[in-house]
């Protein structure tokens, strides 16, 4: 397994990963405006980021890694709103390895923490979290809009 930076032309990939966490499916519609959204974070300081390739070059997990600045404090806070890997790719140290780099980066930029978010039901993830020396630390609650 190989861990770099995503390129434009892992999108596809990318978005299949995410709908695998529920998110919206990139429609004919979406699908430029979504691209361009994806373009632009690739060259944004302030996100990394990661994929994950077996060894036949294909995308296996996602990781977004964004660097966010909080008003009381004067270092960025390091934020992971995806880490998903395939199901064939569960269980290989792939999350872990995504989440040790991104981690790393979070160092590089000399963040405080690194949070991020799962849904209740992914157990399992939760399971790699707490491994990975992270803290359950509360809720999140939302509203559409």
């Amino acid at each position: 397994m190989t861990i770099r930076r995503a390129q434009l032309s892992d999108f596809a990939a990318v978005t299949d990963l995410l709908e695998q966490l529920g998110r919206d499916r990139v429609t004919h519609e979406t699908y430029a405006a979504c691209r361009e959204i994806y373009a632009a974070q690739l060259e944004d300081p302030s996100t990394d980021h990661l994929v994950a390739l077996d060894e036949r070059g294909n995308v296996v997990g996602f990781c977004s890694l964004h660097y966010r600045t909080r008003l009381n404090c004067v270092r960025p806070q390091a934020w992971i709103p995806d880490l998903v890997v395939t199901p064939a790719a569960r269980g290989r140290g792939t999350a872990r390895a995504m989440l040790d780099q991104a981690e790393g980066l979070a160092r590089e930029h000399g963040c405080w923490e690194v949070t991020l978010e799962s849904r209740h039901e992914r157990r399992e993830a939760h399971l790699l979290y707490t491994a990975a020396g992270m803290q359950d630390a509360g809720k999140t609650f939302r509203k559409a809009l």
